[in-house]
């Protein structure tokens, strides 16, 4: 935090297990910030102990599969609690993720605010941030998910189950790397009360082992 201080990214009540290669949280969603949107959106997060370059050639992708199940969440409500697999660049503030619910699922594509992070300055908007939902995918149960990054194209094309479900092209940053998190989290808009996020909820996040695959390109 810019006061010097920590704001951590963990369920107190998590119940974490490692098995058959799957790691499992089971999360009473309990955290919230009433000042910070980024702050009060994440609950539960894990994030990987090396950033992963992009090539300036070629393209990379991140593949594992997800089951997300979830308990007194808002029927329908996919951001009342979800999980995720979250793809940082801290360099630029771009963002690129899968979010996982009960019945639906989200693609994601952003340039975010990231605390102490300049973003690059562009001619369009420089802050956004693009959901698009779906529900063509096994409720509550294992699926594929993939994403794949062109820098050179300044292309992202999301897939589910081998199936292409979205391509992003003309991109406003060149994303240089990412670190990869994965997620259990709310995205509740902040009201002038303060957060609105945590009501009791339970979500139950399974992530397998992450792929990583790089083609460069001549």
């Amino acid at each position: 935090m810019q006061d010097g201080t920590f704001w951590p990214y963990r369920e107190p009540e998590a119940v974490v297990i490692v098995r058959n290669g799957i790691l499992y949280v089971r999360a009473a969603i309990s955290r919230s910030n009433d000042q910070v949107q980024i702050l009060d959106n994440a609950k539960h997060m894990y994030y990987s102990a090396e950033q992963v370059a992009v090539p300036e050639n070629g393209e990379i992708s991140f593949e594992l599969k997800i089951r997300a199940r979830s308990k007194d969440t808002a029927p329908g409500d996919l951001y009342d609690g979800y999980v995720s697999l979250n793809l940082l660049d801290f360099t630029t503030g771009g963002a690129l993720d899968f979010f996982v619910g009960n019945d639906q699922y989200a693609s994601v594509y952003a340039v975010l605010p990231f605390p102490g992070v300049k973003v690059p300055e562009t001619d369009g908007t420089k802050y956004f941030c693009i959901f698009k939902e779906d529900t063509d995918f096994a409720p509550r149960e294992f699926n594929t998910y993939r994403i794949t990054y062109n820098r050179n194209k300044d292309e992202v094309v999301f897939f589910v189950n081998g199936r292409e479900v979205r391509r992003e092209t003309g991109t406003p940053v060149k994303f240089n790397s990412f670190t990869v998190a994965l997620g259990i989290m709310t995205e509740k808009d902040l009201t002038p009360e303060g957060s609105v996020s945590a009501h009791g909820q339970t979500v139950i996040a399974e992530w397998s082992p992450i792929t990583i695959e790089v083609t460069e390109e001549g």
